[in-house]
């Protein structure tokens, strides 16, 4: 039932291959409150539905190639059976990594890796544009590659998918370029959301890594996205918390015992390396199947797939369990249910997964870094959780306790959304013992992986394009400021009929510009002194009026500084008059000063002192 709403669904997608255009903004239109909300309602319940889907694509793959059966039903928080293949199953990733890089390579490029970087490359460098085939391939491409047994998450590919779809609406409105990518950070967060039973840490998500102002006429619809979509995916999931932490239901945690924080903040400084490692596995390898190598990607691709292929059955011939097979929730919840306490056991999966997730992504396959990244947390967590408990006994030290802390800290640290980590790991566990150790794990992690590498996990790939994303959230202030605070006001006046030459030797030094007026008395132009100073070898008889701008425009003093440049953009001017009553004809004594291109620049680079 779920594949075929997946299905119905999809079908929205299907357009023709080539990139879409950007709206002309000139004939956008800008949704009203209300509309923006219901569309976001809307965007919420699609994305919930394409989290559904998801997964259903997910089980029927994983059934289909490792169990040889058709089936929807899968629970990824427990461990699969021997599969049927016995030695052969070493093949199935092979078999998913052919399909995935043929679907990519040939259909969709945006498609590969791990979704997250191309919607953030949409919204700071195509204006919110994403291809709407995006999403089909991504869902298909991401399924297969996880379904069999790819070391990736689910999260990415949902991000892409719900964005593709707000992208998709609001090219089809054609609203303006802000309301398409507060559609895009809906879907982004109502996918993640409905994924990991997520609301509030679904905002914070978008908020800290898709969208690029912060207010109320972004935040709200946001929100309402991201709350619809939970509904949808509590109505077909459950209420219940993504992982049951029963060993630290009676976890002792106190600001009496201050230890503990310093046991917590040397966990941070761990798994804040473990983030930088990650990063630095992933697209290290990426480097070497994309430069060194250099060959068929689909070949390289299955290599990569066959070595991850032995390390699973290896793992399954040895110890009984896939362990690192596709999300490996069920790995990390034998570890936050106590049954997986082995040190030993603990650094050896560590040590595989983050081999299997460089080998899966780093050839080219479509899937997120979010589980690898719970992953790798909560093993490095358990292990120095079983480390202190052997050597200090009397502490009372929960293992379960620091793995979620890791899951935390690796995931903030690597992603670099250190505050929707903290939040989204408190809502996946619901375990409110842990707050206050979590939020320090996450704040040190962060911390070291920035001192040793600047960017994420998501940005590294912009970067390494020669794209730059915001670091910070800023408040625009300038956009606030009004035409009377940046115009400059040094003006005088000049008859359109005098002489050019003789003006240049008489004209007074100290005006900014000048006014042109025409034989009426009326404001007929403009000369900057830039302008006069930079005309030579002109004809004798050449006048002021002859060369002085026209092609001005009027605001007043109240006017706003963005709605100044924008009106200069529109009308591709290059001065604003700030006069009293800004309608013609225009009397001098109305004029109170002038904005050029110069004004604006110094104003801009004087308002960055601000951060």
């Amino acid at each position: 039932m779920m594949g075929v709403i997946f299905a119905r669904m999809n079908c929205q997608f299907t357009i023709e291959e080539p990139v879409p255009s950007p709206p002309n903004e000139s004939h956008t239109r800008t949704l009203n409150t209300f509309s923006l909300l219901l569309i976001s309602v809307v965007i919420g319940i699609v994305a919930g539905l394409g989290a559904v889907g998801f997964r259903d694509l997910i089980a029927f793959f994983h059934n289909l190639l490792f169990l040889g059966k058709l089936s929807f039903v899968y629970d990824a928080n427990a461990h699969m059976p021997a599969s049927p293949w016995g030695v052969w199953v070493i093949f199935v990733p092979v078999l998913g990594a052919a399909g995935v890089a043929g679907m990519i390579k040939h259909f969709a490029p945006e498609a590969k890796g791990h979704g997250v970087p191309e919607v953030m490359d949409a919204i700071y460098y195509r204006k919110g544009i994403i291809r709407p085939i995006v999403a089909v391939i991504k869902s298909l491409a991401s399924s297969l590659s996880i379904g069999s047994g790819g070391s990736i998450g689910r999260e990415g590919p949902i991000i892409q998918i719900g964005s593709s779809f707000g992208s998709t609406v609001g090219q089809v409105l054609r609203v303006p370029v802000w309301q398409r990518i507060t559609l895009i950070a809906a879907g982004a967060g109502g996918g993640i959301a409905a994924t990991f039973n997520t609301p509030v840490g679904g905002v914070l998500f978008a908020a800290e890594l898709m969208m690029h102002e912060v207010s109320v006429r972004t935040l709200v619809p946001v929100a309402l996205a991201t709350a619809t979509a939970t509904y949808v995916g509590r109505f077909f999931f459950g209420p219940h918390p993504s992982f049951i932490i029963p060993a630290i239901e009676n976890f002792h945690y106190s600001l009496t015992r201050p230890l503990f924080i310093l046991l917590y903040a040397g966990l941070g400084v761990i798994v804040g390396g473990v983030s930088t490692l990650l990063i630095k596995g992933i697209y290290g390898f990426e480097a070497f199947f994309e430069h060194r190598l250099k060959g068929n990607y689909i070949l390289e691709h299955m290599g990569a797939m066959f070595g991850v292929g032995i390390s699973m059955y290896l793992l399954f011939f040895f110890l009984g369990h896939y362990y690192i097979e596709g999300v490996g929730y069920s790995t990390i919840q034998d570890i936050l249910s106590s049954g997986l306490t082995a040190f030993w056991l603990l650094l050896l999966l560590f040590f595989l997964k983050l081999l299997a997730t460089s080998l899966t992504l780093g050839s080219g396959a479509s899937g997120g870094v979010f589980s690898p990244s719970l992953f790798l947390g909560a093993t490095t967590g358990a292990a120095y959780g079983v480390f202190l408990k052997y050597f200090f006994p009397t502490l009372d030290v929960s293992p379960a306790a620091f793995a979620v802390c890791g899951m935390a800290g690796t995931v903030g640290g690597a992603t670099g959304a250190a505050m929707a980590s903290i939040v989204m790991i408190f809502e996946m566990t619901l375990d409110y013992s842990v707050i206050l150790p979590l939020t320090t794990v996450v704040a040190i992690s962060y911390a070291v992986r920035r001192a040793l590498t600047r960017d994420s996990i998501y940005t590294l790939k912009l970067t390494l394009r020669g794209e730059r994303v915001p670091e910070a959230m800023e408040a625009d202030i300038q956009m606030l400021r009004r035409a009377n605070e940046i115009m400059e006001r040094e003006l005088a006046t000049v008859n359109t009929s005098q002489l050019l030459a003789s003006f240049q030797r008489t004209a007074p030094s100290k005006p900014y510009a000048f006014l042109v007026l025409d034989e009426s008395g009326h404001v007929g132009g403009v000369v900057t002194r830039e302008r006069l100073e930079a005309l030579e070898q002109l004809p004798e008889t050449a006048t002021v009026g002859e060369v002085a701008y026209k092609g001005f425009i009027l605001v007043s003093e109240n006017t706003l500084f963005f709605e100044v440049v924008r009106k200069m953009r529109a009308t591709r001017t290059v001065l604003a008059l700030v006069a009293e009553m800004p309608d013609r004809p225009i009397a001098p004594d109305t004029i109170h000063g002038i904005i050029t291109r110069e004004e604006i620049i110094d104003f801009l680079a004087t308002s960055r002192e601000l951060f």
